[in-house]
């Protein structure tokens, strides 16, 4: 997880204009809340996120406009006096009251602009805060994209899994990450994986060495990043151990606090993963809509052992 954003790459990113060339632009973001600070500019600064990003729209500046002069500098000095706060930004390409200008300039506090209304420079300045300030772990695993179900494939290293991924992308199925996939947590219970860059596209075969997925199967065959719904972990096959054949509980796993569905799958000689695998998304897809088959087999033994016992 990146500890914080400056807000130089927030105005690459978002296209800002930058209103004071070259103030305060080496200064922290660290949270994804945005704050917009009418109730400061009322007065009241209790309770106010000084912490976060501060966004002005019509309703603001209509507002700082119908102040006094005197008034309205004390305020806007006052909400500038706070040293955490990252930058401000007006919307619409709303022209910014002289007395906030110097008050931003004087406390070193950067004044960006965007001519996108309020609501949509909220949203994209949100997803892309979240994005970069998400909680983050480096997992050794394969993230395939099979009948839109993000899977995550993780076992020991020679286990199956690359050469899996290679027989999905045969089929039609799409490649997110090989060897390493970035995972992050975008929402209480999302989590989205991506690849490093330096492994983009690329696929490990052992006996062939790194492929080009793009290359060899086309631009429709690999993904930048995909929201991991199901893990399904490759074992070697054990003779002793006993392995779920009816799927009636849903054994779950955690990452970074969020719950995923998980099976176990064990390799042998002679066993499709490619073919499991997809099955397995495709129940997957069937649960979401709220059909189990193994509860539904459950269901009608039940009846039918009742029905027995009472004839």
């Amino acid at each position: 997880m990146a500890d914080y954003v400056i807000v130089q790459e927030l105005v690459d990113e978002l296209s800002l204009e930058l209103i004071d060339a070259g103030t305060g632009l080496e200064r922290k973001i660290e949270t994804f809340e945005i704050n917009r600070p009418g109730l400061a500019l009322s007065g009241f600064f209790m309770y106010y996120p000084s912490e976060r990003v501060q966004l002005l729209g019509r309703t603001e500046l209509a507002y700082m406009h119908s102040l006094p002069e005197e008034e309205l500098k004390e305020r806007v000095v006052k909400m500038c006096s706070f040293d955490n706060t990252p930058c401000i930004i007006f919307t619409r390409g709303l022209e910014v009251p002289k007395t906030l200008l110097k008050a931003s300039k004087d406390a070193g506090i950067p004044l960006l602009r965007t001519h996108l209304s309020t609501p949509r420079i909220l949203s994209q300045l949100t997803s892309f805060l979240e994005l970069r300030l998400a909680p983050e772990i480096l997992v050794h695993g394969v993230l395939v994209d099979v009948y839109g179900i993000g899977i995550l494939m993780t076992g020991s290293s020679g286990i199956g899994k690359s050469e899996t991924a290679l027989e999905l992308l045969k089929r039609g199925h799409r490649l997110v990450a090989d060897d390493a996939v970035e995972i992050r947590q975008i929402a209480d219970d999302t989590l989205v994986g991506t690849v490093p860059p330096l492994l983009q596209y690329l696929l490990e075969i052992r006996g062939l060495g790194v492929l080009n997925a793009m290359t060899l199967f086309g631009a429709g065959a690999v993904r930048t990043h995909k929201r991991i719904e199901m893990i399904i972990e490759l074992e070697s096959w054990q003779e002793n151990r006993s392995y779920d054949r009816l799927g009636l509980d849903d054994t779950k796993r955690k990452i970074l606090g969020v719950e995923l569905t998980a099976l176990t799958v064990p390799v042998r000689p002679g066993r499709n993963l490619a073919i499991i695998i997809e099955v397995a998304a495709m129940n997957q897809r069937l649960k979401r809509m709220g059909y189990h088959a193994a509860r539904e087999l459950s269901e009608k033994l039940m009846s039918s052992m009742q029905d027995q016992q009472q004839g």
